[in-house]
């Protein structure tokens, strides 16, 4: 007789979309089928996944993204970041920000993706620093 489980238990991969003051989240149980859409505050979302079983989160990387991953590596889920450009062509239909994590979470799952890697405070620090001396030496006259 097979176990109930309940929803968090059923949870094997979160995509996430971030968003500047709310984040979609869709999970996905081990058959690759919806079990949970939820828009949490930026609050909400640490709270929400410290209370979940380790799990495989995918998410598009940004510096919003090096910053949740690394709180989310610490609360011991596997967090993997994605360019945006290969999370595109998993979007179905019109474009709306719980597609957008659906396209992520069906992304993650793949096994020839290409993921970046989480970067530390200083290597974000260190890479806007350069971004910010080509911007100028570009601008400076000459």
């Amino acid at each position: 007789m097979p176990r109930n489980t309940s929803r968090r238990e059923a949870v094997a991969t979160i995509g996430i979309d971030i968003g500047k003051n709310t984040f979609h989240l869709v999970s996905l149980d081990s058959n690759d089928a919806i079990v949970l859409r939820q828009k949490l505050s930026r609050r909400q979302v640490e709270t929400r996944l410290a209370n979940m079983p380790p799990c495989l989160i995918g998410m598009e990387a940004c510096v919003g993204a090096h910053h949740l991953g690394r709180q989310l590596k610490a609360l011991g889920h596997d967090t993997r970041l994605m360019p945006a450009r290969y999370v595109r062509p998993y979007s179905k239909g019109q474009k709306n920000d719980f597609r957008d994590a659906e396209a992520i979470a069906e992304a993650v799952l793949r096994p020839t993706m290409k993921f970046v890697a989480i970067k530390t405070v200083e290597q974000l620090d260190l890479q806007r620093c350069i971004a910010c001396a080509n911007g100028w030496f570009a601008s400076a006259p000459v």
